[in-house]
């Protein structure tokens, strides 16, 4: 399958099966975080993998769209560690360097069978208390990982797009 065959086969799964993840597939899925490209190369990514019942139990009370995942990933980034542009005060990387990465994840995950949701309704700084990550660092996304179950669909605005010629400039 190509890149834009995947791209556009891949939808956000919001109901999923208990089964689990196997780690064979999960390895590539991080293999696949790990290439990702990022501001100088910094890498101030982190993924934290909740999969332990207290963690998934404890991050589906502090979001509502887990719906079920075996499990799911948490990113953050450290803000000491990301880029910052020399010539603009408050220009850093740090939340496009998570984002790559995400998307990364999301469509390796999906070629190995696996399907994802891209989940930003949270309170951060709950969650961060929650699992204890380190005040320099701070939560960008939860990422349910699993295996669809059989109602599963893409939603209705999946394949919605606007026209080109209202999103791409040519100068």
């Amino acid at each position: 399958m190509g890149f834009l065959d995947l791209a556009k086969e891949r939808y956000s799964v919001r109901s999923f099966t208990d089964r689990p993840v196997e780690q064979e597939k999960l390895d590539r899925i991080i293999e696949a975080a790990l290439i990702a490209p990022t501001g100088k190369n910094n890498q101030p990514w982190r993924c934290y993998v909740l999969r332990s019942e207290e963690a998934l139990e404890k991050i589906s009370g502090l979001s509502r769209c887990i719906y079920g995942a075996p499990l799911v990933l948490l990113f953050t980034y450290n803000v000491d560690e990301e880029w910052h542009n020399p010539f603009e005060e408050g220009i850093h990387s740090g939340v496009e360097d998570v984002s790559i990465v995400a998307t990364h994840v999301m469509l390796e995950a999906w070629e190995e069978g696996v399907q994802s949701l891209w989940v930003n309704l949270f309170h951060n700084s709950e969650v961060e208390k929650a699992f204890d990550i380190p005040e320099n660092e701070h939560s960008v996304l939860l990422m349910p990982l699993g295996y669809a179950s059989e109602d599963a669909a893409p939603s209705e605005r999946h394949a919605q797009s606007r026209p080109a010629d209202e999103l791409v400039f040519y100068l």
